[in-house]
């Protein structure tokens, strides 16, 4: 006689990160209006309606994406130490010929357009990299100079990869990043090497 062989239990939380991750890659290839629900839910290997159970709505699953894409650092990192440098020399080199794709500005770029997804973009930069580059910075008007440091960024990976601007496209990494650091200095307010600060003074502390 058979015996009846249990059913198997499902694993919520593998479903969940399944339907996630799917939905990271939707919304980065096609942006939020083009990513269907029923497309996210073939790629994770799921039905529609188990997306409506674990996330209840679109725009809930691509908040979640959002935070996902936004949250892992790329070019702003969690150091202080020689931040200007480091953001110029990480984005002069994830934007160089070859490098792997930046994620998160492709889903900004797929998905700003739509007045749904606006909101949660603007809540997920904030949140996340407007946050922890804030952060870092010292002085006055940290998130108005985090925000002009992200618009560094964003502007030059749109005109270096996907624009392809030809000075940008074939400036040498190292030069580039020289460049970066210099226009990025000033919002960070950091000494250069000539221990001088952002306005030309002495950055030497007073006693």
């Amino acid at each position: 006689m058979d015996v009846a062989q249990p059913p198997r239990k499902r694993d919520g939380a593998a479903t969940r990160e399944a339907i996630l991750a799917a939905a990271v890659v939707e919304f980065t290839e096609h942006g939020y209006t083009r990513a269907g629900v029923r497309q996210i839910a073939e790629r994770a290997g799921v039905t529609a309606m188990m997306i409506n159970r674990y996330f209840g709505s679109k725009d809930r699953l691509f908040a979640e994406a959002v935070d996902r894409a936004f949250g892992p650092p790329t070019v702003v990192g969690d150091e202080r130490d020689d931040l200007s440098q480091a953001m110029a020399r990480a984005l002069a080199e994830r934007t160089g010929p070859g490098a792997a794709t930046l994620d998160p500005f492709l889903l900004l770029l797929r998905s700003a357009q739509d007045p749904e997804a606006t909101d949660i973009l603007r809540r997920g930069i904030e949140t996340h990299v407007g946050a922890r580059l804030a952060g870092l910075l010292r002085g006055p008007e940290t998130e108005v100079r985090a925000q002009l440091g992200l618009a560094l960024v964003a502007g030059t990976w749109l005109l270096r990869t996907v624009v392809g601007t030809t000075a940008l496209a074939e400036a040498d990494d190292g030069a580039l990043a020289d460049l970066l650091t210099a226009m990025l200095r000033p919002l960070t307010d950091e000494a250069d090497s000539t221990g001088t600060d952002a306005t030309g003074t002495d950055a030497a502390p007073s006693k």
